[in-house]
């Protein structure tokens, strides 16, 4: 069930979709949650919160998990890197959670998600469902085995082992467009890039996220950070 609104309390953040609030601060019944605006709201303890609409990442928070997702620092950089927009078709194997697959989904014309592994199959099209996206075709299939789609404007891989995936790929990827992989040790990003002659390798990225206090008296960076997640490599189809 989609989330319809988010309260904030020390820092503390509380989704509601349905039926009343339970928190530790107090309850909010559900008839005042579904008149409430933006702004503040007081639990039956007289306890102040803040009120917000839920917005499509509220809801990305609190997808179904399977498989570990693609955390948004490295999926905003495929957004940006590979020059896709409200008109590009792309696809996607090893669809885990759908994360990624849903962020694609919200930027581009059509999706084409491949997952062979029938449970985290079932994860997906639930997460798709209840995200309530259309523009995605997803399947149950092993893109080592076909892909059936043609030129298409981008194509990222989260598989363990993306270099045995290459001669599908490079018929069903346009000319100069993007192959980015997602890959957790640079073992795999090795072998990938011994076997990737009929592309280029344009860069491969690690990124780091860390976040700042922000209270009075107290700005500086968090003590934990989010580190290394995977590398991003990006390649160009010749």
């Amino acid at each position: 069930m989609k989330i319809k609104k988010i309260l904030l309390m020390d820092e503390r953040k509380f989704y509601w979709a349905e039926k009343d609030l339970h928190t530790q601060f107090g309850v909010i019944k559900e008839n005042k949650l579904k008149k409430a605006k933006p702004g503040k709201i007081k639990t039956h303890l007289n306890k102040e919160m803040l009120i917000l609409e839920a917005l499509s990442n509220d809801n990305m928070e609190k997808i179904k998990r399977g498989p570990a997702i693609m955390l948004p620092k490295d999926i905003g950089l495929i957004l940006t890197l590979t020059s896709i927009d409200k008109n590009s078709i792309v696809l996607e194997a090893g669809a885990g959670s759908g994360f990624l697959t849903a962020f694609l989904a919200r930027f581009c014309k059509k999706v084409y998600s491949y997952e062979k592994n029938p449970e985290f199959f079932k994860i997906v099209d639930f997460n798709l469902k209840n995200l309530d996206i259309k523009n995605v075709v997803l399947k149950n299939e092993d893109i080592n085995k076909k892909i059936d789609e043609k030129n298409l404007d981008l194509i990222v891989l989260d598989l363990p082992e993306p270099w045995t995936s290459l001669k599908n790929v490079k018929k069903a990827l346009k000319s100069s467009h993007y192959l980015v992989c997602y890959l957790p040790t640079i073992d795999q990003v090795q072998e990938l890039l011994r076997n990737t002659n009929d592309f280029v390798n344009e860069r491969v990225v690690e990124l780091i996220y860390r976040e700042w206090q922000t209270e009075p008296g107290r700005f500086r960076p968090k003590s934990q950070i989010i580190g290394h997640t995977g590398f991003l490599v990006f390649l160009r189809n010749l």
